[in-house]
């Protein structure tokens, strides 16, 4: 299953819906596929669940001060010795969610809202920053083994 970014429209922010595809034993999420929504709560509140959320949370503040490398970035093309970096960006809502999976199953997974606290309320997020949210998004996967 793919991570789902959407970015939200009218405000500078973006949603990304991650859902988990493996089974996570230091988490002890073993058996995600479940066949009702209902089900999939019981996993939302688990110790292991919890766990993972505090980690995710970890990490994403570590990416939103260290934004990941983009090699096509303008950011990146040239010396920057002003150090004006690009707005950061802050995590508004990270959170479980229910995903809906394939064969009338569901399965845990992670919903994290980032947002553009400079950017002008009632405006889209920038293509910069949503590719830098697309690049957050990718390297939390990878850091916490998610896919």
């Amino acid at each position: 299953m793919p991570v789902n970014i959407s970015p939200d429209a009218n405000r500078p922010s973006a949603t990304i819906e991650i859902p988990l595809e493996n089974p996570l034993p230091d988490y002890d999420l073993l058996q995600l596929e479940q066949p009702t929504p209902r089900d999939v709560d019981a996993v939302l509140v688990s110790q292991g669940f919890r766990d993972l959320v505090d980690d995710a949370r970890g990490v994403l503040m570590d990416l939103l001060a260290h934004p990941p490398y983009q090699a096509n970035s303008p950011d990146h093309a040239n010396l920057d010795f002003t150090h004006s970096a690009p707005p950061p960006l802050e995590l508004a809502q990270l959170t479980g969610a229910i995903c809906p999976g394939g064969d009338e199953s569901y399965r845990p997974g992670l919903w994290i809202v980032l947002r553009d606290p400079h950017a002008k309320p009632g405006t889209s997020l920038p293509s910069a920053s949503q590719e830098r949210v697309a690049a957050i998004a990718a390297e939390l996967v990878k850091r916490l083994q998610l896919a």
